[in-house]
């Protein structure tokens, strides 16, 4: 494994994930506004200032992480390919694990009266 170029890739696609979130912001501002209708759900800008360098360096690690397993995939076809359907596998198995444990805590936490 090539630590050096997993870094660097780590750190392109942090700031990539950063400018596409703030460029989606900017050119749809309704987005930003229906961020606000929700205050208690969503931080207001002052609130986000506080842990705005911590959820940055915590993006960054999560990013490393998938780019060392990116590092340790066999990859035969053309960077852009590969990243490509890296990216979305790894987007489908999140969204699968999340809603699956979601699924089996609704399923343990609402049993029917008979089935405890």
């Amino acid at each position: 494994m090539n630590y050096p170029r997993m870094i660097l890739a780590a750190l392109a696609a942090t700031m990539a994930y950063f400018i596409i979130g703030g460029l989606s912001l900017a050119l749809a501002p309704q987005l930003a506004a229906e961020f606000r209708k929700y205050p208690a759900v969503y931080r207001g800008q002052e609130a986000m200032n506080s842990v705005i360098p911590v959820g940055m360096a915590a993006m960054f690690v999560g990013i490393l992480v998938l780019a060392v397993l990116y590092a340790m995939v066999d990859q035969r076809g053309s960077g852009v390919a590969e990243g490509a359907l890296f990216g979305a596998m790894q987007q489908a198995v999140a969204y699968f694990v999340e809603w699956m444990v979601g699924g089996i805590l609704i399923g343990v936490i609402y049993q029917p009266q008979g089935a405890r």
